[in-house]
């Protein structure tokens, strides 16, 4: 299992209430930048498999969940610690910066 597609009928269960970290992948399929990145977080999905939870959710068809934790653009990463978003990256960036903040979680 690599990455976890999260909805928001499953966002509490999944991260909220997840016994490891999360980073939550907010995207939209019209948004290139978006693509870009999907392997990088399934790569990143593999690699911490049992460490970090890693997944996506469709910002569109999650529009309240953007709204409470202040999506104004994306993609967007947060991060997720014992139910608390601790940490977010927004936009198209490196492997390795997301590699940076997933140890940080650690």
């Amino acid at each position: 299992m690599a990455e976890v597609i999260f909805t928001p009928e499953n966002f509490e269960e999944e991260v909220l209430k997840s016994d490891i970290p999360v980073m939550v992948d907010f995207y939209a399929d019209w948004c290139g930048p978006c693509k870009m990145m999907m392997p990088v977080v399934e790569s990143l999905a593999e690699e911490y498999e049992g460490k970090v939870k890693i997944g996506k959710i469709d910002s569109d068809e999650a529009g309240e969940l953007a709204q409470k934790y202040g999506i104004m653009s994306i993609p967007n990463f947060l991060f997720f610690k014992n139910g608390e978003k601790v940490d977010n990256l927004i936009g198209a960036v490196s492997e390795d910066a997301l590699a940076e903040k997933l140890d940080s979680l650690l």
